[in-house]
């Protein structure tokens, strides 16, 4: 009987030991101490690298200049753009004052015959108020191109300049001095500070 039960303890002990699982360490995998701390020092040493003085320093001076750079660029580009604006503007005015001017010079001929028609208008009678009909149309015509800065050139009794008249005729007048505009033939008209047409004048000697 008790040889049975020794026998039945070394069995239940032997299938305990085939049954256990020893995990043996990985030496190769594991640092030495010595390795470890040259490991922590050379992080110790990059880090403080990273963040010395002389790095933060470099970095700062690197990104001021970035900006500097970039900051010129850009006002170059505002500038650019602001003489841009400004030359367009400008060939805009003077795009709209060449289509005035020339739109402006067309009409003076339809201005002229309103003025010979208002001279050639009876004054009295059944034509009257067809004169007057006329002269409201001719001052709503010369209103509108006042408006638009087209203004005739007064010429008599002022001083010959080819600039402004073109003279036509002499005259023997000893009541006006030498080269003095005597009388106007065809109204002459400036737009703005440009000569439209050129009056035609009588100029005394």
């Amino acid at each position: 009987m008790e040889e049975k039960d020794l026998k039945k303890e070394q069995e239940e002990s032997k299938e305990v030991l085939e049954g256990e699982e020893t995990v043996q360490p990985d030496l190769e995998s594991e640092e030495t101490p010595e390795e470890a701390a040259a490991k922590a020092a050379a992080m110790e040493a990059e880090v403080k690298e990273a963040f010395s003085d002389e790095n933060l320093e470099e970095k700062q001076d690197k990104k001021d200049i970035a900006i500097a750079d970039l900051t010129d660029r850009l006002k170059r580009s505002m500038a650019e753009f602001d003489n841009f604006r400004k030359r367009s503007e400008k060939e805009k005015a003077t795009m709209f004052d060449m289509g005035v001017g020339s739109i402006a010079e067309k009409i003076l001929p339809v201005v002229d015959n309103f003025e010979r028609a208002m001279a050639a208008a009876p004054k009295e009678g059944d034509g009257k108020a067809f004169a007057e009909g006329i002269a409201m149309i001719y001052n709503q015509l010369k209103k509108t191109l006042e408006d638009l800065g087209v203004k005739p050139i007064d010429c008599v009794g002022q001083p010959f300049d080819p600039n402004f008249h073109n003279a036509v005729m002499h005259v023997e007048d000893e009541s006006l001095g030498e080269n003095v505009v005597a009388e106007e033939l065809l109204k002459g008209y400036m737009y703005k500070d440009s000569v439209l047409r050129h009056s035609m004048v009588k100029v005394a000697n």
